[in-house]
């Protein structure tokens, strides 16, 4: 079993997004380190069954199910976490949107929906966060993803949410820093077990393709991107701010671009 390098015991860390995939993953990660942890996620069932998770590990958890588009829902989230948790240490903000598809065919309507999820829904937790968050020491840890830098076919929506991400990140970073905040942000490349890539590599063609444009020819796991977070937010990383850290495998060198050009390819050649 792998020794926990962190200590973050009598710590209180709220994660949004945090009930399935990367973003549980980094949850159950700073469980383990001894934080008390609140999720939150717009599936009632995915809450439940998250901080059941998490309880097993033997911390305080809790759980919220609102809609980050939801400005009003999270910051009251936000303030009842507060209140039975404690100041908050840590925020994680990864909630997201994506599917591949076509600028020239994609509705305005699915435009919309990834950039109100996944920029929009960043500012609310950020925004809603801010008054909560312990100062100084506190971290604000945002999931951005290799699309925020390198343009991909079929990626328009998220291209260009996660560049806002990533924009913010560095905005909030320069405008918090003196209350001692720190805000960085963390790009995963593809990760194993995650609906992301369920959708984006459905097959096994497909995931030879992604694995092949990877230069460690391999998926990444949600503990490596844990073990990320779990550093940024720790005193080792105190003078690490505006940051954004790919943990890809060094998919963003260029095999990212590469595959969804396979994946346009592969659908212009479906009848």
């Amino acid at each position: 079993m792998m020794t926990q390098p962190f200590d973050y015991s009598g710590r209180t860390v709220f994660v949004a997004g945090g009930t399935s995939g990367i973003n549980l993953g980094v949850a159950q990660a700073f469980a383990r380190a001894g934080a008390s942890v609140a999720v939150l996620s717009r599936t009632p069932d995915k809450v439940r069954s998250a901080v059941d998770e998490l309880g097993e590990i033997g911390v305080t958890a809790l759980g919220f199910a609102a809609d980050v588009r939801d400005y009003d829902a999270v910051s009251a989230a936000l303030t009842t976490a507060q209140q039975e948790l404690g100041e908050l240490d840590v925020l994680v903000s990864g909630a997201a949107g994506n599917f591949p598809a076509a600028a020239q065919s994609m509705s305005a309507r699915a435009f919309a929906a990834v950039v109100d999820i996944d920029l929009k829904g960043t500012f609310n937790v950020l925004r809603a966060a801010y008054d909560h968050l312990r100062k100084p020491g506190a971290s604000v840890i945002n999931i951005s993803a290799p699309q925020s830098s390198i343009p991909m076919d079929l990626q328009a929506h998220a291209c260009a949410a996660k560049a806002g991400v990533d924009m913010l990140t560095r905005v909030c970073a320069l405008e918090w820093g003196p209350s001692g905040v720190r805000v960085n942000a963390v790009a995963p490349g593809p990760i194993e077990g995650t609906e992301g890539m369920a959708r984006l590599a459905p097959t096994p063609a497909m995931e030879h393709i992604v694995t092949d444009s990877v230069p460690l020819n391999r998926y990444g796991t949600a503990q490596e991107i844990a073990d990320c977070c779990l550093w940024l937010a720790s005193p080792q990383a105190s003078y690490v701010t505006g940051a954004v850290i790919p943990v890809d495998g060094g998919w963003s060198l260029g095999g990212a671009s590469q595959v969804f050009t396979a994946m346009r390819n592969l659908f212009n050649a479906t009848p």
